[in-house]
């Protein structure tokens, strides 16, 4: 039976799923992996859903899987393929990507110009803003409909804003919220080449209202950019921060092989 798709008018879906093997249904059903690894290539046969494996680091879980793209019941069948698999799933998130309500406009841009750099003279506005058309149009087309690349290592955890008393985010008003996260975002992109970052929307779909997901080859740039950002305001006053999940990224086969799950 084929599923309707289910789509969203602007993003696309994404599931952070987390597991421990079954060591004792593993030893009874041998060849365990091939289940998940039939479920990666049912998901991603379109060439446009995607699946990343991951072993995790610690004892929060085993095997982390972060499975993206349009069609949420693509997704959620991908989830349930994921069950026929010697894996006791320990937490899951849901979300959305989607672009920030906060990025730069073409008129800050050109204000940026002016006051930054002192550049007003039209025609050399309009050579600088040409550029920059290139680079916003690239990047929000990443936010939205991200290509994944096999990094080495990966981090993620869900964070909302805080509404207590003088620290509440959502008591701002919204160019102030957005003077705030030009801020913010200025030190993310001193980890640009370092630190891939997505930041996926989540409010009355999860727990919490976003899920970020850091990838690097380095694992140490993982704990730096999430240490330095921790002193700007926006972390600072009115960032909450839920559980963390780091791994290694790795093929699937290589992932489920690390666990012990052998096809």
């Amino acid at each position: 039976m084929t599923t309707e798709p289910v789509e969203a008018s602007t993003g696309w879906g994404v599931l952070h799923l987390f597991y421990r093997v079954d060591t004792a249904r593993a030893d009874e059903e041998p060849g365990g992996a091939k289940h998940v690894l039939g479920a990666v290539e049912r998901l991603t046969a379109d060439g446009t859903h995607q699946a990343l494996t991951f072993a995790v680091l610690g004892h929060k879980a085993d095997l982390g899987v972060m499975a993206l793209g349009p069609d949420l019941a693509r997704l959620a069948a991908f989830e349930h393929d994921l069950t026929r698999a010697p894996l006791t799933p320990t937490w899951s998130y849901v979300s959305l990507t989607e672009q920030s309500e906060y990025a730069a406009t073409e008129d800050d841009e050109r204000a940026r110009l002016a006051d930054e750099e002192g550049i007003t003279e039209p025609a050399a506005v309009e050579e600088r803003l040409a550029t920059w058309r290139e680079r916003i149009a690239h990047y929000r087309e990443q936010r939205v409909h991200p290509r994944l690349p096999l990094k080495r290592a990966i981090c993620f955890y869900p964070m909302s804003k805080r509404r207590l008393g003088d620290d509440n985010w959502y008591a701002l008003d919204f160019a102030t919220r957005k003077r705030l996260m030009a801020g913010h975002a200025r030190v993310g992109r001193t980890y640009a080449g370092r630190v891939l970052q997505l930041i996926t929307g989540s409010t009355g779909l999860d727990d919490w209202e976003w899920g970020v997901t850091l990838l690097a080859d380095d694992p140490g740039a993982l704990k730096d950019i999430v240490y330095e950002m921790r002193f700007d305001e926006v972390s600072a006053r009115y960032a909450e921060f839920g559980p963390f999940f780091t791994g290694l990224v790795l093929e699937p086969a290589a992932a489920l092989q690390r666990l012990g799950l052998d096809a």
